[in-house]
């Protein structure tokens, strides 16, 4: 398993949803991002800590 990925709590992750839509959120292990299927972003997963903020994620394509 990835270090970066390991250090963030299980947890933490189940309880995490997207700040703009409130919806549940999908790790992404290949990019190291949590998906956010309904608004359609990506926040990133830095040093283990997940950025939850709208400006920093990353918009998806299709």
């Amino acid at each position: 398993m990835d270090e970066r990925i390991s250090k963030v709590d299980p947890k933490l992750l189940e309880l995490l949803v997207c700040p703009l839509t409130k919806a549940r959120l999908t790790l992404d292990r290949e990019t190291n991002e949590l998906i956010s299927e309904k608004a359609r972003l990506a926040y990133p997963i830095r040093d283990g800590v997940p950025i939850m903020l709208v400006s920093e994620a990353r918009k998806l394509e299709g």
